[in-house]
């Protein structure tokens, strides 16, 4: 069990308020992404903005309960997504914000780059995006065909391919890229690019279900202009660019991405706790268990978090996390859904939109049998107790 220090018990209790104003904005963010640019000033936006860049770099969040977090930790992460997931995961997602791409820059860029990316989102909000999945080839990452190809004349490298399902892309001022240069794990490498000053990099939102607040793009890349400056981990062995730093990017994060989930989980327990007049002893017997689901799977995440926090080389726990959250907010959305009969998602339009949110969790970095095979892996491995209860999903 892990357990919040008061500095966390104070962060979460300052995201839990600035939290309700995520809530105000779900449905107008939910009919248009966009308009969270009017939102900029929002205490919460603004933390968001630069969440996961380091005090070295410029940033200096406001203090709370006495202390600054500047969000490089997965517990801290962990506890600040969840509150606004649960008061809104399509306006978390929809806010302006190094995240995803920041820690790819942490674990792979050197001080220049450093220097260069998070000095640009001290400066103003911008959005960021993670491009590495392609069309046809969904979670097959080491399967990427998105080309790097050295220019003869030796100035530089020419970008070219196609990215699907990537957040934000639309919008996104910074890019990283995953791209190959060769064949085989080795060859698989990650490029900056400003998308502003790159006419090649064309991104358009797509059609989405739900958590339409992520603006999920598709990535056309034609003849992008890459400078040897904007290769990502040249200082670092091959065995530690490509395939490897995206890995560790992804084990950083997927407890945030959990803690996403359990918000949403929260927010539709929520729901029926404040919608539903009376319950009769078997429904009130039934959210309780929810209940205690939802403080079971926290749990874990925590858990998973501290991991990271300790510097854990594999991703399992996480994984665990992953999938048990992810379960979790689908069960959820669906189950209070039931509280309110046949018509409950037309004559609840936030219900509904939490149930369709919840289906994204499933996709967020990375789909459920890309953590079942990580957590496969830990068994087997021997690096999980088979006998421990968390992390069985």
């Amino acid at each position: 069990m892990t357990e919040l220090d008061d500095r966390l018990i104070g962060l979460r209790g300052q995201f839990r308020e600035w939290g309700h104003d995520f809530r105000k904005l779900a449905m107008d963010i939910d009919a248009d992404p966009e308009a969270i640019r009017l939102q900029f000033d929002l205490p919460a936006v603004r933390y968001l903005a630069t969440m996961g860049v380091p005090a070295e770099y410029g940033n200096e969040p406001e203090p709370i309960a006495g202390h600054r977090f500047y969000g490089v930790g997965a517990l801290e992460r962990a506890v600040i997504m969840e509150e606004l997931a649960a008061a809104d995961a399509g306006v978390l997602v929809a806010s302006p914000g190094p995240l995803l791409a920041g820690v790819l820059i942490d674990v792979l860029a050197d001080r220049r780059q450093k220097e260069w990316f998070y000095g640009r989102m001290v400066a103003d909000p911008l959005w960021t995006c993670f491009a590495l999945t392609e069309p046809e080839r969904g979670s097959d990452a080491a399967g990427l065909t998105t080309a790097l190809t050295a220019r003869e004349n030796g100035g530089g490298y020419r970008l070219d391919g196609t990215k699907r399902y990537v957040g934000n892309a639309a919008r996104a001022q910074l890019a990283v890229v995953f791209a190959r240069t060769r064949p085989g794990p080795l060859g698989v490498t990650a490029v900056l690019v400003d998308t502003e000053r790159s006419p090649g990099f064309r991104a358009r939102p797509l059609p989405m279900i739900g958590l339409r607040g992520a603006m999920i793009s598709h990535v056309e890349l034609d003849g992008v202009e890459i400078g040897e400056e904007d290769l990502l981990g040249r200082h670092l062995p091959p065995t530690r660019r490509g395939t490897w730093a995206f890995v560790q990017t992804f084990n950083r994060l997927r407890p945030g991405v959990a803690a996403i989930a359990v918000g949403v989980a929260r927010a539709a327990h929520a729901y029926v706790l404040s919608n539903r007049r009376s319950l009769s002893r078997a429904d009130r017997d039934r959210l309780d268990a929810l209940g205690r689901r939802i403080t079971a799977t926290r749990a874990l995440v925590h858990r998973a978090a501290a991991a990271v926090d300790l510097r854990s080389t594999n991703g399992h726990l996480a994984s665990a996390a992953k999938l048990r959250a992810a379960r979790l907010a689908e069960d959820a959305t669906r189950e209070a859904c039931t509280y309110f009969g046949p018509g409950a998602r037309l004559d609840h339009p936030l219900l509904d939109k939490l149930a369709r949110d919840a289906r994204a969790m499933e996709f967020l970095e990375g789909t459920g049998h890309m953590q079942r095979l990580t957590l496969f892996q830990g068994y087997t491995s021997g690096k999980f107790d088979r006998d421990a209860p968390f992390p069985a999903v």
